[in-house]
């Protein structure tokens, strides 16, 4: 049976939380961090579906969801931030999730994708993970698909600039679809979800937020993708996986986070390949920082 258990992360400025699910008596052999999607702008940790949970807890991993402040109230800088902290956390203090030490990885769907190859490739981290799970990622590798208008999206009905004061000012950590997905519909109608996220320099932007000046990630790396994604274009799985050479996984589907669906046949796929990744992982030496 998995076990579903809350740690309050007593952050100062904002409430924060970690959801961990375990298998019980299951031996436990790695732990995965995992990081929401959401564009950033919406989404929260109790995300996962039930099969991704259940598929990996009974493998013997042990899931552990974190909590992470969402623009437009918090900006790059202070998601990283929060995003980095969270994984030093759990490696400084592995006792508090899983009671000892053990290897991790890290895993990211969409927007939380991104957060992780971010971490890994410039978080400086105490310890390196034993690979990275990217979920339809990206690097903002290819030009100009974050910041113009989306086809996709402007054949939605049209959001209205008010939706943005539906967010509030305070940090938060949660975005529901009722009150935040229309957000990030927005920011891609108009074309302004980087402005959302980041403001300074374009030069910055790419150096510190982007993979563009990334040669190498220090781990390897895992990396799912439908050929007929509508939000994240199939572009940047093909600049990840020329940059580094990642384990793929390419689902001729349509739809994003088509995984959402736990009876599409290629989510049960995905996961077998998932498990495949992550035993062939866990055999290699630990990477050193």
């Amino acid at each position: 049976m998995t076990e579903k258990r809350e740690i309050n992360l007593e952050h100062p400025a904002y409430p924060k939380y970690a959801t961990v699910y375990s298998e019980k008596d299951t031996d436990a052999k790695a732990c995965i961090l995992y990081f929401h999607g959401g564009g950033l702008l919406y989404g929260s940790r109790e995300d996962l579906p039930r099969r991704h949970i259940d598929t990996l807890t009974r493998a013997g991993y042990i899931i552990i969801s974190y909590d992470y402040p969402l623009a437009p109230a918090a900006r790059l800088d202070t998601i990283m931030g929060d995003v980095c902290s969270s994984i030093t956390h759990y490696i400084n203090h592995p006792e508090m999730y899983c009671g000892r030490k053990l290897p991790f990885f890290l895993w990211g769907r969409s927007a939380g994708a991104y957060l992780c190859l971010l971490a890994g490739a410039k978080g400086n981290l105490p310890a390196v993970p034993a690979g990275i799970l990217s979920y339809y990622g990206y690097g903002f590798l290819c030009d100009h698909w974050y910041e113009t208008p989306s086809g996709f999206y402007c054949s939605l009905p049209a959001v209205d600039a008010s939706c943005l004061e539906q967010a509030g000012a305070d940090l938060h950590t949660a975005g529901s679809l009722d009150t935040h997905y229309s957000i990030y519909v927005y920011a891609r109608q108009t074309g302004s979800w980087r402005s959302l996220l980041y403001e300074g320099r374009d030069k910055y932007f790419y150096l510190d937020y982007t993979l563009r000046a990334c040669t190498a990630l220090p781990c390897p790396l895992f990396c799912a993708h439908g050929t007929r994604d509508n939000d994240v274009p199939y572009g940047e799985f093909l600049e990840l996986s020329n940059r580094f050479r990642p384990w793929q996984f390419i689902a001729s589907c349509d739809g994003h986070d088509f995984d959402r669906d736990e009876e599409n046949p290629f989510t049960e796929k995905l996961l077998d390949e998932t498990l495949a990744f992550l035993e062939e992982n866990l055999k290699l030496p630990p990477a050193q920082c």
